[in-house]
């Protein structure tokens, strides 16, 4: 059996936008990836994920940190 690692630079151009909040442009999800990671967290929660889409839900994570990091950064400097 071959595990893909789905690594979050993977969703660069379709996962990802720039949305102006009160003057401050953010990174946030696309609808379709926001979605999938709920969609995610509901199967985890139900403990039905697939190995695969643990690793998925991982990356999503990872991101959503990331995001969550850069987005305190940008708003920390108005």
């Amino acid at each position: 059996m071959t595990t893909v690692v789905v690594k979050p630079s993977s969703w660069l151009t379709t996962g990802i936008k720039v949305e102006k909040v009160n003057n401050l442009n953010l990174f946030k999800f696309t609808d379709e990836l926001g979605l999938r990671m709920q969609e995610l967290l509901d199967r985890k929660k139900a403990d039905s994920l697939t190995l695969e889409e643990a690793f998925e839900l991982e990356a999503i994570g990872e991101l959503d940190m990331i995001f969550s990091y850069i987005n305190a950064v940008i708003a920390s400097q108005r």
